[in-house]
């Protein structure tokens, strides 16, 4: 491994500036770094003559003295997010083969702040999943082994590929999206760093949409400040998303102070149920203590509709993940399976296209959409939801930002049976993240220990909506004193 691929974002761009080393160099060292772990699976697609091209244009810039805030820094791309000219799949079949001819508004902000797009990250099949084992490509690998262990665990989902590639240093950084999860639960089953902000922080035009009340762009990364650096670029009102919310984006860097003398620091008894893993408790443990030990006071708050949020949220997100992929029939674009009449058609291209999860979440979402049981699920469902938020607002009445498990597990084996034969196994593994997607609300998690069996654990710190500098504050001094040794 270069020592160029062990750096983390911020002393990357602080070498480029300081001339330590090329944009060109740095770049070479990331695709000689991908080109040895191709068996982890996490890109799809390569890209190193764009890579290099764009590497080459960052050096131009630094030997002008003019380079934008991210020059030369090598990203990977979650395969969600439309790239102009580069092959977008969702990782699903139905879409092989499909090129955009637009960039989405977060990848256009990152090219523009200067950085290289190194190739697309495997996800589960259009983000739905927990253990990117749905994707069409087939399943991404973690590259951490449990102690005494050669058995292959899943990377999480659905941005398995961006985390397993940040933690094998094929990246210095990737974009994520969260729907129920899928940017904190893989970063802390790879043991990095990954956050949600806000809904409505990251615009959402061309990213692939799975639930569009739900879906946020968000990085993941080596560490804290890596994260605040992308969120300032990433982060933004956006005329072509009508949920972008117009918000002033703060430098985010900036909150990283250490300081958290004050701060009251909420602890939920609704995420410490009966029978709660004793490893995942005594790291949440851990963390409270360093928290107080640094000057912040522990609150115990209540979030009693927690109970509800699984089931809330496997409603709301088929329903609406049903709704956005009706249009993908056979016409317009991506695979097209012929029939003997235009029904035929529509049914041989989705039978054939979508896999055996997106067609469990689309059968679901359609059921609980239809004439004579709107009412009874979706209606309810979105009464609960908006249950689930106000306890949020109690809450924060009471403390500045609430700290909880991100995962109630470490990473499992690929191919687990029980995950494999009883879908809903899989998707309790969503039980702390999912109900701060309802609320639309920003959440990091940060890597904080190992387990038993030498696997990372990772815990949450939520906060307010468009409070995230607070988030990443809390998060930096639980970083700095975890110490937590990456791979």
């Amino acid at each position: 491994m270069s020592d160029l691929t062990k750096l983390t974002l911020a002393q990357a761009l602080s070498g480029l500036k300081n001339k330590k080393f090329s944009a060109t160099e740095l770049t070479q060292a990331f695709l000689d770094e991908m080109s040895e772990n191709r068996h982890l699976n996490a890109y799809v697609l390569e890209t190193p003559e764009i890579a290099l091209h764009q590497a080459k244009v960052s050096d131009e810039k630094y030997a002008q003295g003019s380079p934008a805030p991210l020059q030369g820094i090598p990203m990977g791309i979650k395969d969600l997010f439309c790239t102009k000219g580069i092959r977008t799949t969702a990782c699903s079949h139905i879409l092989d083969g499909f090129i955009p001819q637009y960039e989405s508004t977060v990848t256009q902000k990152l090219l523009d702040a200067g950085v290289s797009i190194l190739g697309k990250l495997n996800l589960d099949e259009f983000a739905m999943g927990g253990s990117n084992e749905t994707s069409y490509f087939g399943p991404v690998v973690n590259p951490w082994k449990a102690n005494n262990s050669d058995a292959n665990l899943v990377a999480g989902g659905s941005s398995g590929g961006s985390a397993a590639a940040v933690a094998a240093h094929m990246c210095l950084a990737a974009t994520g999206t969260d729907t129920g999860g899928s940017i904190r639960q893989p970063a802390a089953f790879c043991g990095v760093t990954g956050i949600k902000p806000t809904y409505g922080r990251c615009s959402r035009y061309g990213i692939i949409a799975f639930a569009s009340s739900l879906d946020q762009a968000g990085p993941i990364a080596q560490d804290v400040r890596d994260c605040a650096i992308l969120l300032k670029t990433m982060c933004g009102h956006d005329e072509k998303d009508s949920t972008s919310a117009k918000m002033e984006v703060p430098d985010f860097e900036s909150f990283l102070t250490g300081d958290i003398r004050g701060l009251k620091i909420g602890i939920p008894s609704e995420y410490r149920p009966e029978g709660l893993n004793k490893e995942t408790a005594g790291c949440w443990d851990k963390g409270i203590e360093i928290l107080k030990t640094r000057g912040a006071e522990i609150v115990n708050i209540s979030l009693p509709h927690t109970k509800y949020a699984l089931a809330t949220y496997y409603i709301l997100a088929p329903a609406e993940a049903s709704s956005n992929l009706a249009r993908y029939d056979g016409i317009r674009y991506g695979l097209r399976v012929g029939g003997n009449h235009l029904d035929e058609l529509y049914i041989n291209t989705r039978s054939e296209g979508f896999g055996q999860e997106v067609k469990r979440r689309i059968m679901i979402g359609t059921y609980v959409l239809s004439a004579g049981y709107y009412d009874a699920y979706y209606l309810k469902a979105q009464k609960v939801r908006r249950l689930i938020r106000q306890d949020f607002l109690d809450a924060f009445e009471k403390c500045d930002v609430i700290l909880t498990p991100t995962s109630p597990v470490d990473a499992f084996p690929i191919g687990d049976k029980s995950m494999q034969e009883n879908p809903i196994n899989m998707w309790l593994n969503d039980v702390f993240t999912v109900s701060i997607s309802l609320a639309g609300l920003p959440a990091i998690s940060v890597p904080a220990g190992l387990s038993q069996r030498g696997l990372p654990l990772g815990l949450q710190v939520i906060g307010r909506a468009f409070d995230e500098g607070t988030v990443l504050k809390t998060a930096h001094v639980l970083e700095n004193d975890v110490k937590f040794v990456r791979k």
